[in-house]
Parts: C-alpha cells; structure tokens; sequence
C-alpha cells in the first residue's frame, strides 16, 4: 500500500472516530443519563448536569488526540513516517491519555463524595481508567520506536 492511499485511509478512520464521538459525547451521553434518572426516580435529578459536563470535559482531550493523530496521518502521506515530529505527536497523545484517564478517575471519586456517583460506577469507571492508560503506554511506547527510527533514518541518510 502507497503511503498516500495509507495516508488517506487513516484520515477517514481518524474522521470516523471524530464524528462518532461527537455522536455518543452529544447524542448518546445525554440520553442514557436522562433515561438513568428517569428509571431511578429518587433525588438523583440534579446529578444530570455535573456529570453532563463532566462527560464533555473528558472529550476535550480525545479530541485533541485526534487533531495530533491527523498530523501524523498528513505527515505518513508526505513520506515522513518515522520523523521527530511524530514522536512528538505521539508523546503528546500519550500525555492527553494520560492526563484524560486521570482527570476521569478523580472526577468520579469527587463526584462520589459529593454524593452525584455510586461507588459501582466509580469501580466500573476503573476499566475505563485502564483503557486510557493502555492508550497511554501504547502512544508512549509507539514514540520511542518511532523516534529511534527516525534517528536510524537520519544516520543512514547521512551515510550515503
């Protein structure tokens, strides 16, 4: 496969994965919360917000990760696979997963100590915290490699 056409596939899946969590972030969320509320009919109606909000927060660094992933898709596609630049943009997704699955794991501990979170959910939520971090790992891992590559590049271009 050309990197172009590699390039360009990329960036309908990075596309794909952006729609889709414009959909579950503002389609989805707020309709299984009110759905949640309704079935539990007790004092839970001013919970709705904070954890709306709570919810967008979260997606504020997905989001960026996607703006990164791009950059390293239009760089695949200049040819410009295993560059510094995108170790560094894979650093950077591995520090917004990071800081995501972070910020989404005490949220949830401040939600349930102002009595908005039930412990199951914070213990659930724990799964959601891993996947961030093997998110994470992975972005982290994936830098190291790409930078190495990149300097192997570099020495065999200067060796010619």
């Amino acid at each position: 496969m050309k990197q172009s056409t590699l390039s360009k596939w990329l960036k309908a899946i990075i596309l794909g994965a952006g729609i889709c969590g414009l959909i579950v972030y503002f389609l989805v969320v707020p309709m299984i919360g009110k759905q949640i509320i309704a079935i539990e009919k007790g004092g839970y109606q001013h919970c709705y917000y904070p954890w709306l909000f709570f919810i967008w927060a979260t997606g504020i660094p997905c989001f960026a990760a996607l703006v990164y992933a791009w950059k390293i898709a239009r760089n695949i596609g200049e040819d410009r696979s295993f560059s510094m630049e995108n170790a560094k943009y894979l650093q950077r997704i591995s520090m917004l997963a990071a800081a995501d699955a972070a910020f989404f794991f005490v949220g949830n501990v401040v939600l349930l100590f102002m009595n908005m979170n039930h412990p199951g959910i914070v213990l659930f939520s724990t799964l959601i915290v891993f996947a961030g971090v093997i998110v994470s790992v992975a972005a982290a891992a994936l830098s190291h490699l790409v930078e190495k590559a990149a300097e192997l590049q570099l020495q065999s271009d200067l060796t010619i």
